[in-house]
């Protein structure tokens, strides 16, 4: 299960870094399970992306801040980002309404996207259906 879509604010991206300003946009994504974390990688991003549902109004390009806690981690992450796919209200396919955020050039993203692939293993090359593909 996905949790969405909740604007928050803190101090720690579990990885020691320090959380952005109050100013700053912050999305948070909770993925209990695997298979929700499948549906919400965008393996095909450059630095790798998660989609994240929200019914909130965003462009191409605008940059944001995603928390993320991965199915059996600990800690949620604190990564920075740019929106690089919206799916509108009443999208065609039933598909969820929501942002793709592609991960900045950071330090951390190389980690994230090795544990996201980790923890998918076999499922990135599936074929099955994900929130943009």
């Amino acid at each position: 299960m996905v949790a969405p879509d909740a604007a928050s604010e803190g101090n720690s991206n579990g990885m020691g870094e320090k959380a952005p300003s109050s100013r700053a946009t912050v999305l948070a994504l909770h993925i209990e399970a695997v298979s929700a974390l499948y549906a919400a990688y965008m393996p095909w991003l450059k630095r790798g992306g998660l989609f994240v549902p929200t019914n909130r109004k965003f462009g191409l390009g605008d940059p944001l801040f995603l928390r993320v806690q991965l199915p059996d981690e600990s800690e949620p992450i604190l990564l920075s980002g740019t929106v690089a796919w919206i799916n509108p209200p009443n999208v065609a396919g039933g598909r969820v309404q929501g942002v793709g955020v592609h991960f900045d050039d950071s330090e951390l993203t190389p980690k994230v996207k090795a544990l996201i692939e980790q923890k998918l293993g076999a499922l990135i090359g599936s074929g099955k259906t994900t929130h943009t593909l």
